[in-house]
């Protein structure tokens, strides 16, 4: 991957989600005397804080698997605390906002869906985070949710200090947020989503940008406004997924050139896959190369230098990229890797070369 390419690349950080979690063996997690948790942030002056873990937490189906849902904790304390437990879930999403920006993130997305059914809800979180979020951030925010109610809600909280926002997402099956992106002076994702369901392969997906990106020209919208998303589905899942994704975004640069921004939630290529983090690095550098200009993941956990670092002539790289394209079948040369690794007690690279 090219350094000087990657230092152009659009990081719209994922991290301000309430589904994300922390494994409760985290360094970020102390076990209390009491019996109970807590996670550690630090404040603006870079003072180490705690929130603890609140009971219903270790009700939740994300608990019982390890995990702890820190951002989820934070909002609900934000909606139900009193004054002072405000301000600590405040300050917890301002942790996570510095992180992100310092990693190189110039978006952050926000998502708030999963805090709770009850729409009205849903829509409190949303302007909260928001205003407490923009407070905070020198970039400019992402509001994402499946539902143009939530969307509409983050839209109109935003104060635009850092600049415009970005819509997540748009698509054929729900083009109302094309209008919202337009009413509310947004840029916006459009996803590769059709009128009745996911694409199948790459000519599919591309089809479907085509007609997204046609809409949105019938609506005003600027092609320097959108972010194509070819959509990026579990490799795990289908061994042609990660092939599709690179597929589509070679045809639609080759006939856009850079008229469109081209994203994708990358990351999402290694669900259910061991040794997440170089799967998700190949596939950002492979991305990149295709004619990505924008990609959906965590910039801390994956910062741009490591990736445009990767060694490419290693055997971790070359079975992780192996697999990527779709040349190991149910990714079984990767996953056997993995665990010959995780047996040998091996730490230096997520995967090592299998016997």
């Amino acid at each position: 991957m090219n350094q000087a390419l990657a230092e152009g690349f659009l990081v719209i950080g994922e991290n301000l989600h309430a589904t994300r979690a922390l494994p409760r063996s985290s360094r970020r997690i102390l076990a209390r005397e009491d019996g109970g948790e807590a996670i550690r942030y630090h404040d603006a002056e870079g003072a180490a804080r705690w929130l603890a873990v609140p009971d219903w937490c270790r009700e939740t189906p994300a608990y019982g698997q390890g995990r702890i849902q820190h951002l989820l904790i934070a909002l609900r304390q934000a909606l139900d605390g009193s004054p002072a437990e405000q301000e600590q879930a405040a300050e917890l999403i301002r942790y996570e906002v510095r992180r992100q920006i310092e990693a190189g993130a110039r978006f952050l997305d926000l998502n708030v869906d999963e805090i709770a059914p009850e729409l009205e809800r849903q829509q409190a979180a949303m302007r909260w985070l928001v205003s407490v979020v923009e407070a905070a951030s020198l970039v400019p925010l992402s509001i994402d949710s499946s539902n143009p109610q939530i969307l509409a809600a983050g839209l109109e909280a935003c104060a635009r200090r850092a600049g415009r926002p970005l819509l997540n997402s748009a698509a054929l099956d729900r083009l109302e947020t094309l209008d919202l992106a337009r009413e509310f002076d947004a840029a916006v994702i459009a996803s590769a989503s059709g009128r009745a369901g996911l694409p199948r392969d790459a000519a599919e997906r591309v089809a479907n940008l085509e007609a997204m990106i046609v809409e949105a020209e019938r609506r005003g919208i600027a092609p320097s406004d959108l972010f194509a998303d070819p959509l990026v589905l579990p490799i795990a899942v289908d061994p042609r997924h990660g092939v599709n994704f690179l597929e589509s975004v070679r045809a639609l640069r080759k006939k856009y050139g850079a008229a469109i921004h081209i994203t994708g939630g990358l990351s999402n290529v290694s669900f259910g896959l061991p040794g997440r983090k170089l799967a998700n690095q190949v596939f950002i550098a492979l991305a990149l190369e295709a004619g990505c200009d924008s990609a959906i993941f965590d910039p801390v956990l994956n910062p741009l230098a490591e990736i445009a670092a990767l060694d490419r002539s290693g055997e971790p790289y070359r079975l992780t990229r192996a697999m990527l394209l779709g040349e190991d079948p149910h990714c079984a040369q990767y996953i056997r890797a993995w665990r010959q690794q995780r047996r040998s007690g091996a730490q230096q690279q997520p995967v090592e070369a299998a016997s």
